[in-house]
């Protein structure tokens, strides 16, 4: 497909780096010929310097001839009026990133009316992804499939762990329809079948109901639900986590060194405590009494203060630990030092723009309906739609020819879900999720 991206940065790039990667021809438009060239210099892709919202910019790309249009430019109007030019000279679909507070309440109208096919908060998703994370004991790391009905769950086996020297054989009559998914052991990916068993250390992803799932992990790890929360860095996601920390009626603590933010933080969030001052600062937080919280999110704009404060809090046993990072690449440098749930908002909203373009570019097959990506990339969860066309349908799992380290987790039929065994079959229309350590863009990419 023929894409075009406006925007060089952190998300820009990931998806220039990503979306070539899987064949697509991307066109880059940027302000900046450094940063353009930095990318070109880096990707098999074309670019053109300039503004993305100016007319005579847009017509030097064809834009009749455009699949998607991607606007991912720091500032909201540009994004907005670039995507609505692009579709009014014939881009076929268009996505927007909108960060502003003031534009979030209104995103559905705005999507509508201007013509625009989805639209993207990663500060409100970011805020989502953590609220989602606080509510299971001992999580790691959350992901939802069917509207939140099936979660995938990452968590680390400590050392007093039930679950050390388990067969995964017994899991279904112990825990119910709870599946391991994805184990990381020693940095080895393993998509395990019943002879494995479950060892100390392990990082195991699980999928299954959010009751099953609480309930396994309270049954495994006895850790109780988050009450009062610590968070460092009153920005948009800061905003948004209060949003949602007002409903669930938690405690929560903010920092923050802005007076102005602070001050909007206070105004807006009365029954929170917002303290002006800085959440760096280990005596400031000691006197603030970091030990007696339930949970710590570590949400400044500098990933290196974020890796500190968590560290921190991890050393005076705060149970529950989110951190900021943008640049990832820093946790392969400071290793394992305690960090638990780690949020990448470019990340976020970038696996969601590649799991829409891969659904556009199969929009005849097995649609791609939701995309995550696990340990740096190197395992994809996805759903998949499925299409009466399918090669799969109508056939017992166990006689499917798959490909090898690929798990079919859950099948949701007229809004059943169901645990799948060798005996179930897949059908047209049926929702279908899918654990697989190679790039799957439709599900009949799942045989071998």
């Amino acid at each position: 497909m023929k894409i075009v991206i406006v925007g060089a940065g952190k998300v820009g790039t990931q998806l220039c780096e990503d979306l070539s990667n899987e064949g697509h021809d991307i066109v880059l438009i940027e302000l900046s010929d450094y940063k353009l060239n930095q990318v070109i210099d880096k990707v098999d892709i074309t670019g053109i310097v300039g503004n993305g919202a100016n007319i005579q910019i847009l017509e030097e790309v064809n834009m009749s001839d455009v699949d998607v249009f991607i606007a991912v430019t720091q500032k909201d109007e540009i994004n907005l009026l670039s995507a609505v030019i692009a579709k009014k000279m014939g881009a076929e679909n268009t996505i927007v990133r909108v960060r502003s507070t003031e534009y979030n309440d209104h995103l559905a109208f705005m999507k509508e009316s201007f013509g625009i096919s989805l639209m993207m908060n990663p500060d409100h998703q970011a805020a989502s992804d953590i609220i989602q994370t606080l509510q299971y004991p001992s999580a790691h790391n959350v992901e939802s499939f069917a509207s939140n009905r099936v979660n995938l769950v990452e968590f680390v086996v400590e050392n007093h762990s039930s679950l050390i020297n388990q067969p995964l054989l017994s899991f279904r009559n112990n825990y119910g329809n709870v599946l391991v998914c994805v184990i990381l052991r020693q940095g080895t990916v393993i998509i395990p079948d019943g002879s494995y068993s479950i060892q100390q250390g392990d990082h195991i992803y699980v999928t299954g109901n959010p009751k099953d799932i609480r309930e396994f992990l309270f049954r495994v790890n006895g850790k109780h639900k988050v009450k009062q929360v610590l968070i460092v860095g009153g920005g948009n996601i800061t905003f948004y986590l209060c949003q949602y920390f007002e409903k669930l009626k938690i405690n929560v603590k903010v920092i923050e060194n802005n007076p102005e933010v602070a001050r909007r933080l206070a105004e807006r969030f009365e029954h929170f405590e917002i303290i002006l001052g800085d959440g760096t600062n280990q005596d400031f937080l000691i006197h603030q009494g970091l030990e007696h919280y339930d949970a710590l999110v570590s949400l400044t704009g500098i990933d290196e203060e974020n890796i500190l404060i968590s560290m921190f809090a991890s050393q005076h046993g705060v149970n529950r630990i989110v951190t900021k990072v943008n640049r990832r690449d820093l946790l392969k440098i400071v290793g394992d030092v305690g960090l638990q749930t780690i949020i990448t908002p470019k990340s976020i909203v970038a696996d969601h723009m590649i799991s829409v373009v891969r659904a556009l570019h199969n929009s005849k097959g097995s649609n791609v309906e939701a995309l995550y990506r696990l340990i740096d990339n190197r395992v994809e969860a996805l759903q998949f739609k499925v299409s009466n066309q399918s090669k799969v349908i109508n056939q017992p799992l166990k006689d499917l020819i798959t490909k090898k380290n690929l798990l079919i987790a859950y099948i949701i039929r007229n809004n059943e879900l169901i645990f799948p065994g060798g005996m179930d079959c897949i059908q047209a229309n049926d929702s279908v999720i899918v654990v697989s350590t190679t790039t799957l863009s439709d599900l009949d990419d799942i045989l071998a």
